[in-house]
């Protein structure tokens, strides 16, 4: 509208419409399961497989052998399928406490530190105090522990460098896994060490069910560590620049060191692979429930998709039965559930699949072989460690309510066969009664061969490419919907929305995921008493467009000179 000024005249007015709105947050997969280290029951993201790695490690010894969690292979399958974020939940049995480590200073004496550090991963797997070999590598020194070192002190200007080095390194090959250059002992300077690297320890809190700062007050920036312990040394410069003298004592010595004193390690006797059953890789079904009531808050945790690789309906009842019902109270993402363990059979897979109805969750037979990236032995997982991957390739190729099936984008990679190649009758079964079958081609290998939800009732929702589908549309359309809160009432705002909402799902419906749309945001569902009533009222109506899952040809046969038909 025009701008008209009090006395006659021209006005120029600028109407800028090229605000860019903020892209709403896409989210990835969750997984919640034991992990060799890395922070216990702190949830955690990371990025790629070898983030995952330096975080939470690889493979590892118990007993006499060596072994990897599910969580290592789902999370090294999700990667490898494109998947381009994970929300790593660690659950652990016992108390695991994290190693510490004391940086002498310069001039204290040896038993005064300049500061300490401690491990934000906890378990015994982080001790790596011990000898020096003549290398200089660490006697316990292992590609999942850490050591530190200190270079460049400078008692004059305060400073020194900070440097973690992976445990198995040696001196003259050092692994830097971070550095934190130029940092002091001054709590009033912008390079204090607490400041750069964080100090903050976090712990879950069962009774309020959340995440609580315990101690510290700056964030940690390092993956790794955290400050404890510092002697400060404040205003470390005189006003003229130079060092006060009392301090420089306070300044770490270059040098590298070790942590010990961690608490925490795996169970022995543990089931793992095709040998899980209650005892699931050393943990119990009640070590899961705080993590499980943790990634209820739909609020500090998104994902699109979650996984438990270990949890078997059939030997963890409850805890299942805690997560579905999360799952649906969240409404913003889709539970992949196994029903038996490698020993249960199709008809079991299948009645243990009829005591579930939700769209919400899905479920997939039989166990599959796979090679573990970290020891190279096949061993039999269960399909939660995989379908993850499977919705993870399928966006990356396609689009969310394309089903995550079928030889173009259903192809599991990384498998090398399933327990049982399943004939037409037995996929007829599982596919019957929602459990989604796992094939093997001649020729194409292992692909899953259905997209059920584990709803009973025939509607669009009870096909896993539907409801991923609505769950994007949820995700976007609620975050645009936030911004709303608060606003006036009034035709303008409710346009804004529009504008916004109409465009996208334009683009979806052309992209194949809509057949049809109607957003009604207007005077019809706003009336006087609803806007009297401090509320706003939307209406999103949608066709989901469906897949063609059954396929019928005729070959029909006509004599010579027989029409063809128009």
């Amino acid at each position: 509208m025009a701008n008209f000024p009090t006395s006659p005249g021209v006005e120029l007015n600028e109407l800028d419409n090229t605000f860019i709105t903020g892209t709403p947050v896409k989210v990835g997969a969750a997984i919640i399961g034991p992990t060799v280290k890395g922070p216990v029951e702190i949830p955690t993201i990371v990025t790629s497989y070898s983030d995952y790695k330096n975080r939470f490690g690889g493979s590892f010894i118990s007993g006499s052998d060596t072994y990897s969690y599910l969580t290592s292979l789902a999370a090294y399958n999700y990667f490898v399928e494109g998947g381009e974020s994970l929300l790593v939940a660690r659950v652990a049995s016992g108390t695991y406490t994290p190693a510490t480590s004391s940086i002498i200073s310069n001039g204290l004496g040896a038993t005064s530190a300049s500061f300490s550090l401690e491990t934000l991963s906890e378990g015994t797997i982080m001790n790596s105090e011990g000898t020096l070999n003549s290398d200089g590598t660490l006697v316990n020194g292992t590609l999942d522990n850490i050591r530190w070192e200190i270079t460049a002190a400078n008692t004059g200007s305060g400073t020194f460098n900070v440097l973690v080095r992976r445990g198995d390194d040696k001196t003259s090959d050092k692994i830097i896994l971070e550095s934190f250059n130029g940092v002091n002992l001054d709590p009033n300077s912008t390079r204090y060490i607490s400041k750069v690297i964080g100090d903050q320890v976090v712990a879950y809190d069962s009774v309020l069910e959340q995440i609580n700062i315990t101690t510290g007050s700056y964030n940690n920036a390092s993956r790794y560590v955290r400050v404890k312990d510092v002697t400060p040394t404040p205003n470390y410069l005189n006003s003229s620049g130079t060092a006060v003298t009392a301090y420089t004592a306070s300044i770490p010595l270059n040098g590298s060191g070790s942590f010990s004193g961690a608490g925490g390690t795996v169970v022995g006797g543990a089931n793992f692979y095709d040998n899980i059953s209650t005892q699931t890789q050393g943990l119990v079904e009640g070590d899961y429930t705080d993590m499980v009531d943790l990634l209820s808050n739909v609020n500090d945790y998104q994902f699109n998709i979650l996984s438990t690789p270990g949890l078997l309906d059939s030997k963890h009842n409850s805890t299942v039965s805690s997560i579905i019902t999360n799952t649906i109270e969240r409404g913003d993402n889709i539970y992949v559930v196994d029903m038996v363990e490698y020993e249960g059979t199709l008809t079991e897979a299948v009645n243990k699949a009829s005591s579930r109805n939700t769209s919400y969750a899905a479920t997939y037979w039989p166990w599959l072989q796979v090679q573990d990236p970290e020891t190279g032995k096949q061993v039999w997982v269960p399909a939660s460690t995989l379908i993850p991957g499977v919705y993870a390739y399928t966006d990356k190729v396609s689009n969310s309510w394309n089903a995550p099936a079928g030889i173009s984008r259903g192809g599991l990679s990384t498998v090398l066969r399933a327990k049982q190649k399943l004939s037409e009758a037995n996929k007829a079964s599982l596919y019957d009664n929602n459990v989604n079958p796992i094939n093997t081609f001649p020729r194409k290998g292992i692909v899953v061969f259905g997209q059920k939800t584990l709803q009973k009732a025939a509607s669009a929702l009870d096909r896993i490419g539907v409801r991923r589908s609505l769950l994007e549309l949820k995700s976007y359309i609620g975050q645009v919907a936030d911004n709303l809160v608060f606003e006036q009432n009034t035709t303008a705002t409710r346009n804004k929305f529009l504008a916004e909402i109409n465009p996208y799902l334009e683009i979806i419906q052309q992209k194949g995921g809509l057949y049809a749309f109607k957003v009604v945001m207007d005077d019809k569902n706003n009336t006087q008493d609803v806007i009297d009533r401090n509320q706003l009222v939307g209406q999103i109506y949608i066709q989901p467009t469906r897949t063609a899952e059954f396929v019928s040809l005729d070959f029909i046969l006509l004599p010579t000179g027989a029409e063809f038909p128009s």
